[in-house]
């Protein structure tokens, strides 16, 4: 019987011994999901676009406004959606346009709440298009702002866009590889050369948002 209590306890012992493996494998192996994560895969599970749900989300901008967003599409840099009707920004005056852009990296801060935060800690990181010619993302998710901005142009859209030195509003007359050109003209004016106060060259590295 000492025997059969020996083997027992060895084989509870083995028993716990690869529980305890296991368990630290499973850890090990989330804590490097999670290291893979991007603030943009937080930010698509988090606003449920994936499945068509659009959930608003808080952003806090790099200069220090902040705004209600329900996104629509995320490029690689960038995401644009709708503005939620409550919102307002820095002076206390409520945001009168309907569509935003906004580069990540103009992102100084995110809210969520605790659905949100759950799911976007969900997520699944980008895939990496390097490995398999199967595994390449969407065509949406290679674009870079620069293409978004030139849609904006090509559309000639009336923009207010806010940078790192302040708020102009015009249209977008060209777009480069790091910068673009941005015809001055007051809200509600057509982009007309005699409506044209001037041209200022706008770098992306100091864009913070769009408001179409």
């Amino acid at each position: 019987m000492r025997w059969d209590n020996l083997f027992d306890d060895l084989e509870s012992q083995l028993e716990h011994e690869l529980g305890v493996e296991d368990l630290e494998l499973r850890v090990e192996e989330e804590r490097l999901r999670l290291g893979k994560l991007s603030l943009r895969d937080r930010l698509r599970a988090a606003s449920g676009v994936d499945a068509g749900r659009h959930r608003a989300i808080r952003l806090w901008l790099v200069d220090g406004s902040t705004m209600l967003l329900r996104p629509m599409t995320f490029g690689r840099d960038w995401l644009s959606g709708d503005l939620v009707a409550d919102e307002y920004d820095r002076a206390g005056s409520q945001v009168a346009s309907a569509r935003a852009l906004v580069p990540l990296d103009a992102i100084a801060s995110v809210g969520l709440d605790d659905e949100q935060l759950v799911e976007s800690l969900q997520a699944e990181p980008d895939v990496d298009a390097s490995r398999t010619p199967e595994a390449s993302p969407r065509l949406i998710d290679r674009l870079g702002l620069a293409f978004a901005l030139r849609d904006l142009a090509r559309r000639r859209s009336a923009l207010t866009v806010t940078s790192r030195s302040g708020t102009l509003h015009g249209t977008i007359d060209r777009v480069a590889r790091d910068h673009f050109d941005l015809a001055l003209h007051d809200p509600g004016a057509p982009r007309r050369q005699s409506n044209v106060r001037g041209t200022r060259i706008v770098p992306m590295a100091a864009l913070i948002l769009v408001r179409v």
